[in-house]
């Protein structure tokens, strides 16, 4: 099933067959968007929608795991919507939406809940490590929410789906899951590849560079937000930690510095072995303002067009609208054809 997104004169969205293959991401609307997530994801995203059909979702439905409040995620999933577009998501060549407005998910997800195994989400151990930081809040979503996942991808006939390592056991089980209902039911999920591409930077935290550069953070200098300003910024870099040895090599005994020399090489476009000529022979305090220079340059026009959209309230709501229907619909062919082979009665039209 490969589909070009157009609208016929009765409104609805038309289906042609395309080459192109269909891919699926999304991100939490928890949290703000760190330097890696951009680096490491976002930037990568643009030029994606030139070889696939994107479906880029705003995941709010799987943030609810976890308690939130209601007006801030609220928020946090327009501003995350915005900043799609902003880093340069074209919502006329891509689906961005909502999960919690294609009403598909969570009704393809009981379906296959009941084609999950306990034993297969009992081995998933994002929610042993979820389950530990939440003690008191281990509530059955968080157990299926790799169901969720796997509808997420399903739904939309997903033949790849941009994944990091530590979402690689819930892909694992998104195929399984696929595969154990096409055998029964007959060929009915595409059943989804890990999108092995040109991979985006890995970045580490400014203050702990064992551990990813992360949104949840409890440093608030171990990680450089998108929307920081250009003080912050410089004083995060600055603060970076690095290493008594005073020379900028790009080597795993120095991962501070590598670290950094990864940032400067994904913010200027030169090879970590460039950016160690440039500055051989000059200190790690030259290179840290450098790096937040470089660093500054890459987000400032992002935030500006974070600005001009935000102030574009009926642009943005109607991408939010025309978006949720396009995702809607294709979401349907899908869920049309499960509930059938599934046995639900058909709808009298």
């Amino acid at each position: 099933m490969k589909w070009h997104h157009g609208k016929n004169r009765q409104g609805g969205f038309e289906e042609m067959i395309k080459d192109r293959k269909v891919l699926f991401s999304g991100m939490q609307a928890t949290g703000s968007l760190t330097l890696g997530n951009y680096l490491g994801a976002l930037k990568n995203w643009v030029t994606l929608s030139d070889e696939y059909e994107c479906f880029y979702s705003v995941v709010d439905m799987h943030s609810i795991t976890v308690r939130q409040d209601p007006a801030t995620l609220r928020k946090r999933a327009r501003a995350l919507l915005t900043l799609y577009i902003a880093a340069g998501l074209d919502p006329e060549k891509n689906c961005i939406y909502y999960q919690s407005h294609v009403s598909g998910h969570a009704e393809l997800t009981w379906i296959l809940n009941c084609f999950t195994y306990m034993g297969e989400l009992n081995r998933m151990t994002q929610f042993k490590d979820k389950s530990a930081k939440h003690a008191d809040n281990i509530n059955a979503g968080l157990f299926t929410y790799p169901v969720l996942m796997a509808a997420d991808i399903l739904l939309y006939q997903a033949d790849v789906v941009p994944v990091g390592i530590d979402q690689m056991q819930h892909l694992e089980l998104t195929r399984d899951i696929a595969e154990r209902f096409n055998n029964i039911y007959g060929d009915v999920f595409t059943v989804p590849e890990p999108y092995i591409g040109k991979v985006g930077a890995k970045i580490m935290s400014l203050q702990d560079p064992a551990k990813k550069m992360s949104k949840s953070d409890e440093n608030p200098n171990a990680s450089i937000y998108l929307m920081d300003d250009p003080d912050t910024v410089m004083r995060k870099c600055k603060r970076a930690v690095t290493d008594s040895e005073a020379h900028i090599l790009y080597r795993d005994e120095q991962p501070g510095v590598k670290n950094l020399v990864d940032i400067y090489s994904a913010c200027t476009g030169k090879t970590p072995d460039e950016v160690v000529a440039e500055f051989d022979g000059k200190g790690y305090g030259d290179f840290k303002m450098a790096v937040g220079e470089a660093v500054v340059s890459v987000l400032k026009p992002l935030q500006d067009e974070v600005a001009r959209l935000e102030k574009d309230k009926a642009y943005i709501d109607s991408v939010i609208k025309t978006n949720a229907e396009k995702a809607q619909y294709f979401a349907n062919k899908t869920l049309r054809k499960v509930q059938k082979k599934v046995g639900f009665p058909e709808r009298i039209r």
